[in-house]
């Protein structure tokens, strides 16, 4: 059986695969162009960051990565739901994902929250 913090690596490495996922199917325009760029960074990045977490060289520099984790998975909520408004035929995706996300931005608040009192 694997452990937690092995499976929250994986489930946060095929998030971001389906942030991909979501933007191979949004065309193209003066307007879906900025969201894409921004949602497949913030997207992308929550794993990377919770990676580097999990390597981390102190306390310190945990808490700093899972902050990161954090402010990363507000950025992605908040460019899903432009997304979905750019671009209504991925709505539904959207939301999906944002529920998703919203549910790894409170994980990461009770993180950062624990961290803090100690």
């Amino acid at each position: 059986m694997k452990d937690k913090e092995y499976n929250l690596e994986e489930d946060l490495e095929k998030f971001g695969e389906r942030i991909i996922d979501l933007l191979k199917k949004v065309p193209k325009n003066t307007i879906t162009i900025p969201i894409i760029n921004q949602l497949v960074k913030s997207g992308t990045s929550i794993g990377a960051n919770y990676m580097e977490a999990n390597g981390a060289s102190s306390k310190r520099d945990f808490k700093n990565k899972i902050y990161i984790c954090k402010k990363e998975t507000m950025e992605t909520k908040h460019w899903l739901r432009m997304l979905a408004k750019a671009y209504e035929k991925v709505q539904e995706e959207c939301r999906e994902l944002w529920q998703e996300a919203h549910g790894y931005a409170k994980l990461f608040s009770k993180i950062t929250g624990t961290l803090n009192k100690k």
